[in-house]
């Protein structure tokens, strides 16, 4: 008796396995139709750059709950009204809270400071995006900070004391007409408004040197 009462169990269990199997399948099937066409990133953007269409690429993903893609269908506004609001590099998938609205991309407590430098004053490849330190220079800190308080002697760069900033960004690196002939490159960089005035004086009179934050790009 024991074999016929084993058939009706084994029909049951494949029967349920079926009904598993039949189910796994159609969450598959629902997981699949949840595709988004998302915008990912295919280049470098430094923070506060506009997003260029040239630098945009679709793909589909999975939609996830929560996150605020940006879809594909919505490039032409994000391309025409926002900026980035951090650096973004290629194979970045786009969300809002890696936008900033606005025509200049600036965020609350950060400025744009343009800066005229001489070759020595950067480092060689310098481009959108890097992080750099902002040290002031010259002769007005060297004298200024060439001995101590006991009459030993300084570093030419001031130590500690001539450092502006240890968190610039390179908004973009380009040589204009009018510094052709001087030699100097133009360089917009991205700094907290608290170090914006003091970065501005060291620029103006030429006292200002990038050096290239180690690790960060």
């Amino acid at each position: 008796m024991a074999p016929r009462e084993r058939k009706p169990a084994l029909a049951a269990l494949a029967v349920l396995l079926i009904l598993v199997g039949a189910l796994g399948a159609t969450v598959m099937v629902m997981r699949a139709g949840n595709k988004i066409e998302v915008v990912v990133i295919n280049d470098n953007i430094a923070a506060g750059q506009p997003i260029p269409m040239s630098a945009l690429k679709d793909v589909e993903i999975s939609d996830v709950k929560g996150i605020q893609f940006i879809r594909w269908g919505q490039r032409n506004d994000l391309t025409k009204n926002y900026r980035a609001a951090t650096n973004l590099m290629p194979g970045t998938v786009l969300t809002l809270n890696q936008l900033t609205k606005g025509q200049n991309g600036l965020t609350s407590g950060k400025s744009i400071v343009g800066l005229s430098l001489k070759d020595g004053q950067f480092p060689d490849g310098l481009k959108a995006g890097d992080t750099v330190a902002a040290y002031r220079v010259g002769n007005d800190v060297s004298k200024s900070t060439s001995s101590s308080s006991d009459g030993s002697s300084g570093d030419s760069l001031g130590g500690d004391t001539s450092l502006i900033s240890g968190s610039v960004i390179v908004q973009n690196v380009k040589g204009s007409s009018s510094d052709f002939s001087s030699g100097n490159t133009s360089v917009k960089v991205l700094v907290d408004s608290s170090v914006a005035g003091k970065l501005t004086i060291a620029a103006s009179a030429g006292d200002v040197a990038l050096v290239l934050v180690s690790g960060k790009n």
